[in-house]
């Protein structure tokens, strides 16, 4: 059987270290690459082809959430596991209405990676069951029902939006993101009149209540 290439992302050396060992003690895996942010992933996940990444969602510059939805649209046959040390729901939403396939929580024992492994490598969605306690029987439909203002960002509002959230200031923003002053601005005073935000303060609230960002360390 052909082993099945793996990347890893988390901007935490010491925990892509023990992921590493922990999946190289799978059968059938190997690890092709890690990336310590969202943006290194997505150029590493062109140049590697991987199968199967394996996502923090906190992490700094581009958050995961915003990482596996622009994966996913440039390698649609990579399919996304996201990690993360939170249960709440609006998370996994997110996760899974940005394309990830399964949403496993940091503290899960190590078999339990290997299972989600496993059910996400069948075509199947894995939820950590901590989490899936959570999930209402229709919650698939209301995933595609719903049509909650984030999904009317742009890639570029969100982008700026986490960046704001961080304590980027609009020059730093432009700078990072190679744009003008104007054009930041700009995109600030339109999120906020999409969103019916008025303050920094209140796009910092809805971002981490939205889990487009997070408070995880």
């Amino acid at each position: 059987m052909t082993a099945v290439r793996v990347l890893l992302a988390d901007d935490h050396t010491l925990i892509r270290a023990g992921l590493k060992k922990l999946l190289e003690s799978i059968p059938n895996i190997v690890v092709v690459g890690e990336a310590g942010d969202g943006l290194e992933l997505l150029m590493l996940a062109e140049q590697l082809k991987p199968q199967l990444v394996l996502m923090d969602i906190a992490m700094p510059g581009l958050n995961g959430i915003e990482a596996t939805a622009r994966v996913t649209r440039s390698c649609p046959d990579v399919r996304v596991l996201i990690l993360s040390m939170h249960q709440n729901e609006e998370y996994v939403r997110q996760a899974l209405r940005h394309g990830a396939v399964a949403y496993l929580l940091k503290d899960a024992i190590p078999m339990e990676l290997e299972l989600a492994i496993a059910a996400v490598l069948r075509g199947e969605t894995y939820l950590s069951p901590a989490v899936s306690r959570g999930v209402v029987s229709d919650y698939v439909q209301r995933l595609r029902d719903e049509d909650p203002p984030a999904q009317l960002l742009t890639p570029r509002q969100r982008e700026v939006l986490q960046l704001i959230t961080e304590g980027q200031s609009t020059k730093d923003i432009a700078r990072r993101l190679d744009l003008s002053v104007k054009t930041v601005e700009t995109h600030r005073s339109q999120l906020m009149k999409q969103l019916g935000i008025h303050d920094v303060a209140g796009l910092v609230r809805y971002a981490m209540r939205t889990g487009m960002v997070s408070t995880e360390p």
